[in-house]
């Protein structure tokens, strides 16, 4: 297994750098001009030193490079120095956005505790309702149980996030006024009062996301489940005296969550991206919200820092779930 890893690990590097070239190529070939906003009155001699200073009057090649050593070296050196009190970054330049002039991780990391409140809480709380409905839905096939639950994910699943979110904000939100309709991101916890503010203005996008991700997950859950429970080596275990209990939790279960688990693995990187929509329905001040602004704004630092971070992510993640593979099924070796 540590073989394994290592290579894998080693296989990332190169996989990254092209995704991370291709990122960039795209970038750099969209429409768009970051200082398309400025006003026409300013000259073109103050307008084209606004573009040197920006960093775009050189090469796409030298930019790129220029990039890679700022992502992979002098970003982690700054965060380094901010925890150890060192100063091997000092003097220099870090990636910083062409909107707001801050570097970049900055305003991420400013924008990851909203989304990590939110989507990560939502994703949670998703997996944690799916797994059991998939589980009871696929020993209980055909019950009432079965029925609601495949009506419940049914509509869960073909309803859009966007719609959802705008009724439960028309019904509780307006009408009934339970829950702020607008996620307020200036909010600090710091009592009981304060903490129970936040929690009502997280159940509508949590509830809304919470439904999208419990109804996909739970249809993978109940497919992967009815699978196995139809398998020779389930009969064999209730032939030999096994409890009922046993045999579906520690055999039945044990197995169908191998392909579970890339569900979960593979949606996991959104999480750290944000719901992109949910965010903008509710004025969540998040990472999906930061990517479109970036966009609209053609903050390309910006934008291909974000995007290629959701690419380790990606990357890490299925790495991640390889491995827990071999965990669960020990017939399953890498080396």
């Amino acid at each position: 297994m540590l073989t394994f890893t290592i290579r894998r690990l080693l296989l990332a590097i190169p996989t990254l750098l092209f995704i991370s070239l291709v990122i960039f190529l795209l970038l750099e070939a969209s429409p768009g001009d970051p200082l398309g906003d400025v006003p026409l009155t300013v000259p073109p001699e103050v307008k084209e030193r606004m573009r040197e200073a920006l960093g775009l009057g050189q090469a796409w090649y030298i930019r790129y490079v220029l990039w890679l050593k700022q992502f992979f070296w002098v970003e982690p050196l700054y965060w380094f120095d901010g925890v150890f009190g060192t100063q091997f970054s000092s003097g220099m330049q870090r990636i910083i956005s062409f909107q707001s002039r801050s570097p970049v991780f900055d305003v991420i990391a400013q924008r990851v505790p909203q989304t990590l409140t939110v989507v990560g809480f939502s994703y949670l709380l998703g997996v944690l309702i799916a797994l059991p409905i998939g589980i009871l839905s696929a020993y209980k096939q055909y019950s009432w149980f079965d029925q609601l639950g495949t009506f419940v994910s049914m509509i869960g699943f073909s309803m859009p996030t966007f719609f959802t979110g705008v009724v439960l904000i028309i019904i509780f939100g307006v009408k009934l006024q339970w829950f702020p309709s607008v996620y307020d991101t200036t909010l600090e916890v710091r009592d009981w009062n304060s903490f129970w503010a936040q929690v009502r203005q997280m159940v509508m996008p949590v509830t809304v996301l919470a439904l999208y991700n419990a109804a996909q997950i739970s249809r993978f859950m109940r497919a992967s489940m009815l699978d196995n429970l139809g398998q020779d080596y389930v009969r064999t275990a209730r032939a030999k005296g096994l409890s009922e209990r046993t045999v579906v939790l520690k055999h039945v279960l044990r197995n169908s969550l191998i392909p579970v688990i890339t569900v979960i693995a593979l949606g996991l990187p959104a999480v750290f991206g944000g719901a992109i929509i949910t965010e903008q329905v509710f004025k969540v001040n998040g990472l999906g919200q930061l990517l479109i602004t970036a966009i609209h704004g053609n903050d390309i630092p910006m934008v291909l820092t974000l995007t290629f971070i959701f690419a380790i992510l990606i990357v890490l993640f299925t790495l991640i779930a390889d491995i827990l593979y071999g965990i669960l099924d020990p017939r399953i070796r890498y080396d």
